[in-house]
């Protein structure tokens, strides 16, 4: 079990850089673009190239030593996700691909069952598109009724106010699926207060949360929020691509079918029927990404040596650092809620007289990575009337000293445009 950061001495952030190898092979690399996909420390690489060097067997199904190893860490792996996001259940932890796959499988699976003709689907326009569309396909394939709700001045969902809950959710609203943590405005919705809220409306209402972008930096507790999906990428957290997670209320998970079949997900195979296994192996068909498991499992003990309060605060520096500075420039707008909001390490701009994307192209010419475009947030871009923004996204392994690189950068870019 692990120990209460109360009694828990954390390392110093300061010290975190040295863990990630990739900073060892490029050393002028400048990497501000973790709300796309985290860069990787040594031991989660370790933990990968051990698996498959020394027992890459198939999980549950041998006998020899290699084997249960490997069932071993892939469950090991599925109790430390169980108690990162707060449950003591591992069974109600999936494996997927990735927050994309995650989401689907409810709108797929659970989807039918819950959505009739005329009942609403709530959710806000700020949402990642693997929030938003599968939701909207659903609506639209059972005549029901998509409604997209503005974020307000703060850059969070106006959920939060109990009087314009009231105003929006009602008996026929049967899902609101929402994000924890914006992708592009870095804003932290206040998930338990607007959980809440909806529910003193509509008890039965199914909350549907997006963490991808919550989980690298806030401690998540999913029964605290009162939930009933959560849903992360491990490559978000420092783990390999290609494995995600899916939390789901047990009794949920049981109601809702099979989204893959054949492997072992069946309990038994007969002419007539087949029958299935339980959760979470229900969902989990096929020989599944059994490294990208042991690696979030690995990724996870790695991030256990820091403080969530310690890796939030100093994103929380960076943003503030970067963004006071970007403030002096007259040509600098920015797409972020209001900066006193509570958030992440996320800051989206547009420069008035560079395009995104020419800006993206002259700072990668300098090592210094960064977003451009609308970051799979086009509802969000297109109501405010950009096309595309730069995001800047800060994590533990950045400093002050990035910052300053990308300022020379961005100095760079200004000489270039402004004298053509």
């Amino acid at each position: 079990m692990w120990l209460s950061d109360k009694m828990k001495r954390f390392r110093d952030l300061k010290t975190a850089k040295a863990d990630f190898p990739i900073f060892q092979e490029d050393r002028q690399l400048v990497y501000l673009d973790s709300t796309a996909t985290a860069l990787k420390p040594e031991v989660v690489i370790q933990s990968v190239n051990r698996y498959y060097r020394t027992y890459s067997a198939n999980v549950y199904r041998g006998l020899y030593d290699i084997s249960e190893e490997a069932s071993a860490a892939y469950e090991a792996a599925r109790a430390k996700v169980a108690a990162f996001v707060g449950t003591a259940d591992a069974s109600e932890i999936i494996f997927v691909r990735n927050t994309t796959e995650a989401l689907n499988l409810i709108a797929y699976s659970l989807g039918p069952q819950l959505i009739g003709e005329k009942n609403e689907i709530l959710t806000t326009i700020a949402e990642h598109h693997a929030n938003f569309v599968p939701y909207q396909e659903l609506a639209a394939q059972n005549s029901a009724i998509f409604k997209v709700l503005e974020v307000d001045e703060r850059g969070l969902s106006k959920l939060d106010d109990p009087q314009f809950a009231q105003s929006v959710v009602s008996q026929k609203t049967k899902l609101l699926s929402i994000n924890y943590v914006s992708n592009v405005l870095g804003t932290i919705n206040p998930l338990k207060k607007i959980i809440q809220n909806v529910r003193a409306v509509n008890p039965e209402i199914v909350v549907v949360v997006d963490a991808a972008q919550a989980a690298p930096s806030l401690e998540i507790k999913v029964r605290d929020l009162d939930c009933d999906f959560l849903a992360f990428s491990g490559h978000k957290v420092l783990g390999p691509t290609g494995i995600g997670v899916l939390w789901g209320r047990r009794k949920l998970l049981e109601k809702m079918p099979p989204f893959l079949f054949g492997g072992e997900m069946i309990k038994e195979v007969r002419i007539e029927k087949t029958t299935y296994s339980q959760p979470p192996t229900k969902f989990e068909a096929g020989t599944p990404h059994i490294a990208g498991a042991i690696g979030l499992g690995a990724a996870i003990d790695y991030l256990q040596q820091f403080s969530r309060k310690q890796i939030l605060q100093h994103e929380q520096k960076l943003f503030a650092l970067c963004y006071r500075e970007l403030q002096k420039n007259p040509q600098i707008e920015f797409l972020t809620g209001l900066p006193e909001t509570p958030r992440v390490g996320i800051l989206a701009f547009r420069h008035k007289r560079i395009p995104a994307h020419d800006l993206s192209q002259v700072l990668s010419q300098n090592k210094i990575c960064v977003r451009s475009g609308h970051h799979c947030a086009m509802p969000l871009h297109t109501a405010a009337g950009w096309a595309a923004s730069v995001r800047l996204s800060f994590y533990l392994y950045n400093s002050e000293q990035d910052l300053e690189s990308f300022f020379k950068g961005l100095k760079q870019a200004e000489k270039i445009f402004t004298s053509c």
